[in-house]
Parts: C-alpha cells; sequence; structure tokens
C-alpha cells in the first residue's frame, strides 16, 4: 500500500516478530546478555518477563536467529494451559522424537535417549518456552525435572521461559523453591521511554529501506509515546495506521494534528486499541448499574442526543468511504502509469 510512496522496500512495522528489525534497549540488552549468558554456561533456567507486547517473542526469535553455535538444536514453544503429560508430548513433538507408545514414561524414555544420543555428537538442547504464564505450576515442575536428565553431571536440556507478569507469580509461590533454585538468572522488559520510543520508529524505519529525513517531528515522537505508552506492539498497529493515513492523505511528513486524527479513529476501533482504562475495584461502570428515570421533556432530549449521536456516526462512515475512494482511485493511477510506461518501453524495444 504505502510502502512504494514513502520509499520503503517492505512494511517497517509489522506485527510478527522479526530479528532484523530487533532493537536492543537498555532492558531488552540486558535480557538478551542474560539469555546469551545462560547458554555459554550450559545450565539452570531463565526467565524473561514482561507486560504483553514488549518484546519478549522478538527477544526469543532473535536468539534462535543469532545462535552461532551448531551444537546447539534449539525448539520453541508456544504454550496454552498444558498439563505435564501434553508439555512432554509437545517436546517431543518439536523436537521431532519419534516415540513410542502413548503414556508418560514412554515419552520421558524417547525424550531421554534423543538427549543422550543429542550429546554423544557433542550437542545439547535447548527449549524456549513462550508464554509461560499459561503453564500450570505442575507443568513448569516438569520442565524442571527435565532438567534432572545429565550425562557425566552435566545437563542434556536447557529451558527458558518467556512470559507475562502472571508468571513471576507463579514462579514466587511457596511450593516452587525448587524451581527457584535453578534460575540463574532473570529480567523484566518494560515499556520503551519516550528518547527510545523514537529511536525505535526511526530504527525500523531505516530497516525498511527509508533514506530521507525523517518523517516525524519531535513533538510527533513524544505524542505517540504517549498514545501508544511505549509498547513496541502498540507503536507498530499505530504507526503502520498512521502510515496508511499519510498515504491516504498525501502526507509527506507527520505531526501533531495527524497523530490526534489516527488516536481518534482508532479509539472508536475493535482492533489497535491505544489503551484501555481500568476501574477500581469499588467502582462499577455506570452504563451497567444507572437506572436513569426521565420525564417527557428528557426522553424529548435524548432522542436528540441519540440522533446527534447517529450523525456523527455517518459522518464518520462517510469520511471513511471517501477515503477509501480516494485509495482506490490512487491505486488505479498508480497501475495506468505503470501500464503506460510499460506500453512506451515495448514500443521503444520494437
Amino acid at each position: 500500500m504505502y510502502e512504494s510512496y514513502y520509499g520503503f522496500t517492505e512494511r517497517p512495522f509489522q506485527l510478527s516478530p522479526d530479528p532484523r528489525f530487533f532493537f536492543a534497549t537498555s532492558h531488552h540488552q540486558r535480557a538478551l546478555s542474560y539469555l546469551q549468558y545462560g547458554l555459554d554456561q550450559g545450565e539452570g533456567f531463565i526467565v524473561i518477563t514482561g507486560p504483553i507486547g514488549t518484546g519478549k517473542t522478538t527477544i526469543a526469535r532473535n536468539l534462535l536467529a543469532t545462535i552461532g553455535d551448531e551444537n546447539i538444536v534449539a525448539a520453541q514453544l508456544v504454550t496454552t494451559k498444558l498439563s505435564p503429560e501434553e508439555l512432554l508430548e509437545l517436546v517431543a513433538s518439536e523436537f521431532k522424537i519419534p516415540v513410542k507408545g502413548n503414556n508418560k514414561a514412554e515419552v520421558l524414555r524417547s525424550i531421554e535417549s534423543f538427549l543422550i544420543a543429542l550429546n554423544k555428537q557433542g550437542k545439547r538442547a535447548l527449549l524456549l518456552v513462550d508464554e509461560a504464564q499459561n503453564l500450570p505450576a505442575e507443568t513448569i515442575e516438569e520442565l524442571r525435572m527435565l532438567s534432572n536428565f545429565q550425562l557425566d553431571d552435566k545437563p542434556l536440556i536447557q529451558s527458558f521461559l518467556l512470559g507475562q507478569e502472571e508468571l513471576k507469580d507463579i514462579i514466587q509461590a511457596s511450593n516452587m523453591e525448587q524451581f527457584r533454585q535453578r534460575i540463574i538468572a532473570s529480567a523484566h522488559l518494560k515499556p520503551l521511554s519516550a528518547e527510545e520510543v523514537k529511536n525505535y520508529i526511526n530504527h525500523r524505519l531505516q530497516q525498511a529501506g527509508f533514506e530521507k529525513e525523517s518523517l516525524f517531528s519531535d513533538d510527533a515522537f513524544d505524542l505517540i509515546h504517549q498514545k501508544t505508552l511505549g509498547v513496541p506492539r502498540k507503536i507498530n498497529i499505530f504507526v503502520d495506521r498512521l502510515l496508511l493515513f499519510g498515504f491516504l492523505e498525501e502526507l509527506t511528513s507527520f505531526g501533531i494534528d495527524a497523530i490526534n486524527e489516527v488516536a481518534l479513529e482508532m479509539s472508536g476501533e475493535l482492533t489497535g486499541s491505544l489503551s484501555s482504562q481500568v476501574l477500581p475495584n469499588n467502582q462499577v461502570s455506570t452504563s451497567q448499574t444507572q437506572q436513569v428515570v426521565i420525564n417527557s421533556n428528557e426522553n424529548v432530549e435524548n432522542i436528540k442526543n441519540v440522533l446527534r449521536e447517529v450523525e456523527e456516526i455517518l459522518e464518520s462512515d462517510i469520511k471513511q468511504k471517501i477515503k477509501m475512494a480516494r485509495y482506490v482511485d490512487k491505486l488505479l493511477k498508480q497501475k495506468s502509469r505503470q501500464y503506460a510506461k510499460e506500453q512506451v518501453s515495448h514500443s521503444s524495444e520494437k
């Protein structure tokens, strides 16, 4: 869509994690250093936690993409609420371990045989468990039991856990003491600061081939930080939408007005929400509890308010349709110009 308009080689703010776009803030760099340290140690657990959208999966993908040790055989799990038996079956599946039988003992025996065979080849297994906050405590305990597979006093498998903040509560429970003693390092990711948001956006633009001056003013960067709360995933959603808006409106740079307009558009949508408001525990939404008694005059006024709201909705819908029509018109013009160039090129060749 907007790639050619702004001179990008690809979309710079895609949601899917891509190691090429990895941007290491101080917190992300520390987490990545802990992961690398854990690899060098070859034992114990590394735990990385952080709020939704702060880049835990991106760090895992970046680590897998940059592992230079051919003797490490890695697998990544994205978990749901798995029982210990289901976890073991998934581990066997991800490492492509053939399993004889379908009971837990057989699965464990197959995993152990696989790990021993790796060890004899001078290799070891690395298991990255993403979204680990979904795992029940007993399933995390099963991971600890897997770490007991050893040969010549050397662990045969190592596990990294990445999860949202609830993972910290699970690990800090009183019955998880044995697991905590196996953790050799942990890190907690935080949202980006205002300066980091600026560097993050510019980094992704450069990775996508942008060679012109900055698209955003300093005030614009500050406002983006405010709208997205510094969460990388929200930044990606918001700036991607900004670039589409800029393409439709034929903008060559972005200031406060464009950002506020896009933020207003997105505030009423299901996708790309920029922030959510949580009411205190003792406060319930008025729309759910309050019964309003109105007389006839108030009823008339209420109907007027409803009609005004409908009018605003229709007006917004019309604006969206106009933008889409302009977008389609622009695409048709681009195709027409491209077709004309091709015809000229074919004529000159003849």
